[in-house]
């Protein structure tokens, strides 16, 4: 099943709205108190579902990929090589480059950064939100119902992610503005993501086979680095937290059922 362009920029726009609708329930209070108490059940629920999507649908799919251009199980050493940097990149970028930068975790006017570590998480970031576009779109170049499923996963921790920087961008003493123009920055990289590939990618020789497992190792690592110990850190005793991540993982098989087996193909 091919994907369109149009199909793409639907999956883009809508994900970098999500981060801007983070960044503005920041303003009206009664909304931002009531949001902040359910942001730790959508980042257990976005976690579940990215996890499930990356185990059961991006790495299958790229075995699969590249087993069918290549003869020998030893090639299958340059897309996990690729996995592994995607996973080491987001690293290196959000938690060495950006290191306040935490995914999920609301940065108040209570604790005042500078501006400048305000900038560089946002900075941080803009790696990743370019591979969340690129893995969008180099999944739905391979079958646009896996694409799909893709797009919800990052859809997901969007509004979490959108969140995270506005408060940061609030805790360096800015106001909505700064908010609005950090967060319009995130999302349109997402949508840059989706584009490029769509446009450039092929032309350059970058493929679904080698753009796929490095936008993999970023979803991974969002998933299993940034919001997995986020959830256990803000979770408290609450089984009901991680409860959440259980039930992401059965909202992505019930999508994958729904995808795969009633749509049709």
């Amino acid at each position: 099943m091919g994907s369109t362009l149009f199909q793409l920029l639907l999956f883009g726009v809508l994900a970098g709205m999500a981060n801007i609708l983070g960044g503005m329930i920041l303003f009206p209070s009664k909304i931002r108190d009531e949001y902040r108490g359910l942001l730790r059940y959508l980042l257990a629920l976005g976690a579940g579902f990215m996890l499930s999507v990356t185990f059961f649908e991006v790495i299958p799919k790229t075995i699969i990929l590249w087993q069918k251009t290549q003869s020998t199980d030893e090639n299958l050493y340059v897309p996990m090589l690729l996995l592994l940097g995607g996973y080491l990149m987001t690293q290196f970028f959000e938690h060495t480059i950006a290191p306040h930068f935490h995914l999920g975790e609301e940065v108040t006017s209570e604790h005042v950064i500078s501006s400048k570590s305000a900038y560089t998480g946002v900075g941080g970031l803009l790696i990743h939100t370019f591979l969340d576009g690129v893995s969008i779109a180099a999944a739905a170049q391979l079958d646009l119902r896996i694409g799909f499923l893709v797009f919800i996963a990052v859809f997901l921790h969007k509004f979490p992610e959108g969140f995270t920087i506005g408060s940061m961008v609030l805790a360096a003493g800015k106001g909505r503005r700064e908010v609005l123009i950090a967060t319009s920055l995130i999302g349109a990289t997402t949508l840059l993501g989706v584009i490029g590939f769509y446009l450039i990618g092929a032309n350059i020789g970058f493929s679904v086979a080698y753009a796929l497992p490095l936008a993999c190792g970023v979803t991974l690592y969002v998933a299993a680095s940034d919001l997995i110990p986020e959830i256990n850190h803000h979770g408290g005793k609450s089984p009901l937290v991680s409860l959440s991540v259980f039930a992401g993982v059965a909202f992505f098989f019930a999508v994958h059922f729904a995808v795969h087996e009633l749509a049709p193909h």
